[in-house]
């Protein structure tokens, strides 16, 4: 029994020798403050004052790009949606002055172009911003009344749908009456031309699947019908072929051919055009 009891004070002893130990160590743990949102914050608003809080921090926990005063983020548009007590940093806010709304969520060099509804199929309503879609478009080309479809853009960013700027958490398809898409200046003047030569289809992508088709042909009506490829030659092997030979000798590629069976009871006739 003595030697039981002894064990029994000398384990209660150790353990609160050690709980002071722990403790100690716990409060020589320094903190300081950072900047955070004091309620749950939707992308757009430009911060102000009550929008934002100081929360502790470990100091010895790094936090690349935060701050610890609230002046320098006053007044900034916030780019990202953040929850209560979050810490704000450098990359969730635009530039100071860039204006509010869409336009802090469009980055330097690019554009947010608008296509309108009855222009579009919103693949079955399930286009978000953020979603990565092809654009397609079916038209007839100069000189010829059979039609084509061609991609003309690839993996393009949807930024908003509709007026939402942000996805639906729930993922809920809904219809939109205007699609806006993030492009370089050149592919909003491919985007906006290919809408009036014919009707545009987005096909949505796979948000990790950023690679660009550079052989991608158009598909034209007869070979939709037929299930034949007709050869195409690389682009500017034709221009090179001219340039070292002379007009005399110049030879042209022959028209294509179809050819048409028609039967008629037991009478068969084929024509060629």
């Amino acid at each position: 029994m003595i030697a039981f009891l002894l064990a029994v004070v000398l384990a209660g002893g150790a353990t609160y020798l050690l709980y002071r130990r722990l403790r100690g160590s716990a409060g020589q743990t320094q903190m300081t403050q950072v900047v955070a949102a004091a309620k749950d914050l939707p992308p757009g608003v430009a911060l102000t004052p009550d929008d934002l809080s100081l929360v502790d921090w470990p100091a010895n926990v790094a936090l690349p790009g935060s701050f610890n005063k609230k002046e320098p983020v006053v007044g900034r548009p916030l780019m990202y949606g953040l929850g209560a007590k979050e810490p704000v940093l450098e990359r969730d806010l635009a530039m100071p002055g860039s204006g509010l709304g869409l336009s802090v969520k469009i980055p330097l060099g690019m554009r947010a172009t608008a296509v309108r509804s009855n222009e579009i199929v919103g693949v079955a309503g399930f286009l978000y911003p953020g979603s990565h879609v092809d654009v397609l478009v079916t038209y007839n080309p100069p000189g010829s009344s059979e039609p084509l479809t061609q991609t003309v853009l690839q993996n393009v960013e949807v930024v908003t749908a509709g007026q939402r700027i942000e996805p639906d958490p729930q993922g809920k398809p809904q219809t939109v009456n205007v699609v806006t898409l993030l492009l370089s200046p050149e592919d909003s003047q491919k985007m906006l031309l290919a809408g009036r030569e014919g009707p545009i289809q987005f096909v949505l992508r796979n948000g990790a699947d950023t690679k660009k088709l550079e052989d991608l042909r158009p598909t034209t009506l007869a070979e939709l019908l037929t299930g034949v490829k007709a050869p195409v030659a690389p682009v500017g092997h034709g221009t090179r072929a001219r340039r070292r030979t002379s007009p005399a000798r110049r030879v042209e590629k022959p028209p294509d051919v179809y050819v048409v069976e028609v039967i008629k009871g037991e009478k068969r006739t084929t024509e060629k055009f």
